[in-house]
């Protein structure tokens, strides 16, 4: 399988703190990698240098073979790296539709006219009403997004990454507030997304063991700024030391 995503010795120091220490770790087309860790393993410093919101103390970057060192977020998104937005916390009274424009318009390099009756743009509605459909926010598209279920508001999130266009996307914590009975249809409804809008890999960061277990290729965990384990889901379960590493001691029945 072709690397998408690479980091290649890595690191990432906050004065004498060591946040990330040679972290090296690849994305293969067609993959799903959950990043997982205990709080403080560097989860959160990775993605942000991942996604350009950090440049490394040391160490490169490669996307599709280029190094992207200290690339600028929104650029990266248009070259098809891209991260859930979160403007549903960022612009809540912004409706479905118009969350949605917002990311579709950035794709379109038109961000600086944003409010400049970007829904009058027949392009831009089609794109939105496709991407609210793939999300089943069809029905949602007047609503504020700050009146959506945390559900909603999730795939909204998601949905607003994935109106960019993505080659790959970043899905950081996406079930967190959300029940433990709609964690699973909420995941199943973002693979099926990606699938269908062609994405070429996923990346998960994700708390829930469960979730990481069900939906991922490949496992990576962290702790204390370093690579602990790169391993497929059952051999990462099955290594006893490891789940405790990042989890703590899984209680048999």
């Amino acid at each position: 399988m072709n690397v998408i995503l690479e980091t290649r010795n890595v690191g990432k120091s906050y004065g004498s703190f060591r946040a990330l220490d040679n972290v090296s770790i690849k994305l293969h087309e067609g993959e799903r990698l959950a990043i997982v860790g205990p709080n403080g393993a560097g989860k959160t410093t990775l993605v942000n240098l991942l996604t350009g919101l950090l440049t490394p103390t040391e160490g490169e970057v490669f996307f599709k073979s280029d190094n992207i060192r200290g690339a600028d977020p929104v650029d990266l998104a248009e070259r098809g790296l891209a991260r859930a937005f979160q403007l549903v916390h960022i612009f809540p009274k912004l409706t479905v539709a118009e969350t949605i424009a917002a990311a579709v318009i950035t794709r379109q390099k038109k961000r600086w006219n944003f409010f400049s009756g970007f829904l009058n743009s027949e392009e831009t509605q089609m794109r939105v009403r496709e991407v609210a459909g793939i999300f089943g926010l069809s029905n949602r598209l007047e609503s504020p997004s700050q009146l959506l279920s945390q559900g909603e508001k999730k795939l909204l999130d998601v949905a607003s990454a994935f109106a960019l266009v993505p080659q790959v996307i970043l899905l950081d914590e996406p079930t967190s507030g959300i029940s433990t009975a709609d964690k699973h249809r909420t995941m199943k409804t973002l693979i099926a997304a990606g699938e269908k809008a062609g994405v070429k890999a996923m990346i998960l960061v994700e708390h829930d063991m469960d979730l990481v277990a069900t939906y991922s290729d490949r496992i990576v965990a962290l702790a204390e700024g370093r690579v602990l384990a790169d391993l497929p889901p059952k051999e990462f379960f099955a290594d006893p030391k490891v789940v405790e590493t990042v989890v703590g001691k899984l209680r048999t029945e």
